[in-house]
């Protein structure tokens, strides 16, 4: 009886301890899956100040160039409203450079003007380099040169002098001149006379 009561006290204590060793490591993996800290989450914006197209813009989109300037490529539009984070602005600050995914480099620039920005300061960026035209601008002399009007001079009229005016002189007829001595006037009165007498006499002669 008391070697029962021994073989009992022994069988008792280590069924127990072998129990407790298959358990442990269960309740130990499922207490090491509970966490102790709290997780963060990702609520935050990208860093840095954000540029929105202005609404009062009057007009539906904007451009955005490869380069601060109208004479740089256009690479596509932001449409009113949209925003999109601000990376640098031109010496002048008449241009921003914003990110515009898409394009190469991720990146473009809008006019200054267009957009509104959120606080923040933005690094001046240098411009990339100058867009060179596709056509050099050579003009070929041969086909200027058939476009060219050379205006011919009006010739103005010359003055011809005229002619010296001749005055032609008159001479006595042989028979005809007047003796030298008698005054013109009597001769005249004389020959009126004749006229008047000889009209009275036809007159007469025709009662």
């Amino acid at each position: 009886m008391q070697i029962q009561n021994q073989i009992t006290k022994i069988i008792i204590p280590t069924t127990l301890f072998i129990l407790m060793m298959s358990i442990s490591p269960v309740f130990a993996f499922g207490l090491n899956q509970i966490p102790t800290v709290d997780i963060p989450t990702v609520t935050s914006t990208p860093g840095g100040p954000l540029a929105t197209v202005r609404l009062d813009a009057d007009q539906d989109q904007i451009n955005v160039r490869s380069g601060p300037g109208t004479f740089y490529e256009k690479v596509g539009v932001l449409l009113a409203g949209q925003s999109t984070p601000a990376k640098g602005r031109s010496a002048g600050g008449d241009w921003v450079l914003v990110e515009y995914p898409g394009v190469a480099g991720g990146q473009g620039w809008v006019y200054a003007p267009l957009v509104s920005l959120t606080p923040g300061s933005l690094p001046i960026i240098e411009p990339p380099p100058t867009p060179t035209p596709l056509v050099s601008p050579t003009i070929d002399p041969t086909l200027a040169a058939q476009f060219v009007v050379t205006a011919q001079p009006t010739r103005l009229p010359t003055y011809t002098e005229p002619a010296p005016l001749t005055i032609p002189t008159f001479t006595d007829l042989p028979g005809m001149g007047i003796r030298e001595g008698i005054p013109m006037g009597i001769v005249i009165i004389g020959l009126g006379s004749v006229g008047i007498f000889l009209g009275l006499f036809a007159i007469a002669q025709g009662k």
